[in-house]
């Protein structure tokens, strides 16, 4: 996995993000995703891209991902200035997590 961090700006505040998931959704899917825009790309993959306005709703966006059954291949978090982005790109899966009760 790499991961780039954002020097600027708040990142639990909105932003514009783009996710990336394995295969393809049908438009209709762009409702249940908050209204994102879904552009389904030659390589097999589907994008999500929009505002999201906080880190709940970001959170909230890749479990309907989870839920869609297909894999997520990445999250970019885009600047105002679209030269500066931060990207956390799934090329493994994540390791499982587990909690003990005390």
């Amino acid at each position: 996995m790499s991961r780039t961090r954002q020097p600027n700006g708040d990142p639990s505040g909105p932003g514009q993000y783009r996710i990336s998931i394995e295969g393809h959704l049908a438009q209709r899917w762009a409702g249940w995703f908050d209204g994102l825009r879904l552009t389904n790309d030659s390589d097999g993959t589907t994008v999500l891209q929009g505002v999201v306005v906080d880190q709940a709703a970001l959170h909230g966006l890749l479990q309907k991902v989870r839920d869609t059954g297909l894999p997520l291949v990445s999250v970019t978090r885009m600047d105002s200035d679209e030269d500066e982005t931060s990207t956390v790109e799934l090329t493994q899966p994540p390791p499982d997590v587990r909690t003990t009760s005390p």
